[in-house]
C-alpha cells in the first residue's frame, strides 16, 4: 500500500526532474507554447510554483485546524501572473523545495490523523499527496514534451500515478451519454480497470481478473488519456483499439 513516504519520495523524484529541465530553460523557450496550446512553458512553471505555495498553505491549515483564508489562492494567483518569466523560473523551484520540506517535517501524528480540505472534501495526507504527485508529473511532461517530442511520463512516477486516477477520473471524464463499461488492460505495471459511462458522469474502478479487455495499452499511456494528453502523434505505436477515439472524447484533458 502506499505511504506518505512513498508520495514524498515521487515528488522528491519529480521536482528533481523539474529543476533540470527549468535550469536549463532559454528566455525564448520559456515563452514557447507548452503542449497545453493555451498556456506557455512559463504559464506551466506559474500553475507548478502557485501550487505549491497553496497546498503548503493547505497542509498548514489542515495541522493546525485553522482555515485557509477566504481570498488566499487567488492572491497567490495574481501574484504568479505578475511575475516575470525568469523570475517564475527561479521561484518554481523554491516553491517546490519549500513545499517537500514542510511535508517532510510533518510529525507521525499529523501524517495519520491530519485532514486536508479539497473544496468539499476531506482528505488523508497521502490522497492530498497524490493530487500534487498527479498535477507535478503531468505538469512536468508538458514542459519535457514541448522541449523534446518524444518525451514520456518517468517509469516511477507511473508506478505511483497509475493507481491513483479514481478521483481524477471523475473530475477530468466527461460523459457523452451512452452508457456503457470499458475494459482496460494496462501494462508496466499491469492493471485491469473498468471505465463506467454513465448518463450524467463516469467512473474508474479497478477491475477483477475474470474482467475481458477491450483496450490495451502501456500504463504510461492510460495516464496521460485521462489527463487528455494521448493525442495521435503521442501514442505510442501499436496502441490500437475502435474505442480509442470515443476514449479521448471522453478525456478531453484540464
Amino acid at each position: 500500500m502506499t505511504s506518505v513516504t512513498d508520495r514524498l519520495e515521487a515528488l522528491e523524484a519529480s521536482a528533481a526532474r523539474l529543476a533540470t529541465l527549468t535550469k536549463t530553460l532559454t528566455s525564448e523557450q520559456l515563452g514557447s507554447q507548452s503542449y497545453p496550446k493555451k498556456w506557455s512553458i512559463s504559464d506551466v512553471l506559474s500553475h507548478i510554483g502557485s501550487g505549491a505555495i497553496i497546498m503548503r498553505r493547505g497542509i498548514d491549515a489542515g495541522v493546525s485546524g485553522v482555515p485557509v483564508e477566504d481570498g488566499f489562492n487567488q492572491s497567490v494567483w495574481d501574484e504568479w501572473n505578475a511575475k516575470s518569466a525568469a523570475d517564475r523560473a527561479i521561484e518554481v523551484l523554491v516553491a517546490d523545495r519549500a513545499l517537500l520540506d514542510r511535508i517532510a517535517e510533518l510529525t507521525d501524528d499529523e501524517r495519520t490523523t491530519s485532514k486536508f480540505s479539497l473544496g468539499p472534501f476531506q482528505l488523508d495526507l497521502t490522497t492530498f499527496l497524490g493530487l500534487r504527485l498527479n498535477e507535478h508529473v503531468l505538469h512536468t511532461w508538458d514542459i519535457d514534451v514541448a522541449l523534446h517530442p518524444a518525451a514520456t511520463l518517468p517509469s516511477d512516477a507511473v508506478n505511483e500515478v497509475i493507481d491513483n486516477l479514481a478521483m481524477i477520473s471523475g473530475w477530468a471524464g466527461k460523459t457523452d451519454g451512452n452508457e456503457r463499461q470499458i475494459e482496460i488492460t494496462t501494462g508496466d505495471p499491469t492493471r485491469k480497470f473498468a471505465l463506467k459511462v454513465g448518463p450524467e458522469r463516469l467512473s474508474l474502478e479497478p477491475a477483477g481478473e475474470a474482467v475481458g479487455t477491450a483496450v490495451e495499452m502501456p500504463s504510461e499511456a492510460f495516464i496521460r488519456l485521462v489527463y487528455g494528453r494521448l493525442d495521435p502523434d503521442h501514442t505510442p505505436a501499436g496502441v490500437e483499439s475502435p474505442e480509442l477515439d470515443p476514449l479521448r472524447k471522453l478525456f478531453p484533458g484540464f
